[in-house]
């Protein structure tokens, strides 16, 4: 005799966070949930502590409130961008993905939607089988990572524990190879291709490459096959590094660096795309679509354009259907004599 409903499997594509609102008090709590997460500063807790209280988020949350509002258009552009994301892979995979209902949702390891709140909701609605699929392309434990703590920690407080599969990472997956590759194609399409293509990465210590974390290797191999797929010459393109916090040594180059040096050196014009991010975000929309715009620029340089993030682009909801997809149709081969 066949059970009356089937298990439920739930989608989840969670990515990095946000503040709620682009105000100063929404930004500290948003940043004080990040920055406190031992993945992200790897320094000892109690010192770190007094840095973060004292220091850091007394006077920060003002000056990245004011980066925040610059890009604010009715909500945070990440989160936009994530929720549209959820809507068109829940319209492919309701095609095909199973005999039985797949839903697919937004998370962020920070801020809200929150990833433990999101679980917990869908359990107690029936679900009992999570994909999980954090929109970093090039795992770090300080990204990635993060995910499998917060699901680890929310196993801890469960009785009965639902299946769930997480996706590492694909930096080099070839349908995300290709997305990339046609972006660039069809902004070049439009822009003319530059001197330069930039592949700018958001930065890791230098200390947590020295540890292991793969990061800086997955982010060199990403840009190495989207240059070859692109036909480039070596002189043609570089793979740099962004986003530095503190005092500490990031992985290097710097991309503010080499920007600085590209304009007093005479290069007249540069495209910087950056594959580590899924959606746009105010690192790319503030950081580096003006900020460093402004830096080449004023270095001497000419023409600067950066070339926006996957986003809803069509090859990046085929790639994260495919990278799922598999997942879900594994788990529902073992049921079938629940569909």
């Amino acid at each position: 005799m066949k059970p009356s409903q089937p298990p439920r499997i739930a989608v989840l594509l969670v990515n990095l966070g946000t503040p709620d609102e682009p105000t100063a008090p929404a930004v500290r709590r948003y940043l004080k949930q990040f920055l406190s997460d031992p993945r992200v500063i790897e320094i000892p807790q109690f010192l770190w502590a007094i840095i973060l209280n004292l220091f850091v988020l007394p006077s920060r949350p003002k000056r990245v409130a004011h980066a925040y509002a610059s890009i604010w258009e009715g909500d945070s552009p990440i989160r936009k961008i994530l929720n549209k994301q959820v809507e068109l892979v829940q319209a492919r995979m309701t095609d095909s993905a199973a005999p039985f209902p797949v839903s697919v949702h937004a998370a962020m390891s920070y801020g809200n939607p929150g990833l433990p709140d999101v679980m917990n909701k869908l359990q107690s609605e029936g679900v009992d089988h999570f994909v999980i699929l954090p929109l970093f392309p090039q795992y770090s434990a300080t990204s990635g990572g993060a995910v499998y703590d917060a699901v680890t920690k929310w196993s801890l407080k469960q009785r009965n524990l639902p299946n769930f599969t997480i996706v590492k990472d694909y930096f080099a997956h070839p349908l995300y190879i290709k997305a990339l590759a046609d972006s660039i194609r069809r902004f070049q399409a439009h822009h003319g291709k530059p001197e330069k293509l930039m592949f700018s990465f958001h930065g890791i210590p230098q200390p947590y490459a020295d540890k292991g974390d793969p990061y800086p290797k997955r982010c060199k191999c990403t840009a190495a096959q989207v240059a070859h797929e692109l036909g480039l010459k070596e002189d043609e393109w570089i793979i740099s590094f962004q986003s530095r916090f503190g005092k500490q040594e990031w992985v290097k180059p710097y991309t503010d660096v080499i920007l600085d040096e590209w304009g007093k050196a005479g290069v007249r014009s540069v495209q910087v795309v950056s594959p580590a991010f899924s959606a746009d975000c105010l690192e790319t929309l503030e950081e580096l679509a003006i900020e460093n715009r402004d830096n080449f620029i004023n270095a001497g340089g000419q023409e600067y354009h950066y070339i926006p993030a996957l986003n809803a682009d069509e090859g990046h909801i085929e790639l994260l259907t495919a990278l799922a997809t598999p997942l879900v149709q594994g788990w529902a081969c073992t049921l079938d004599g629940w569909a």
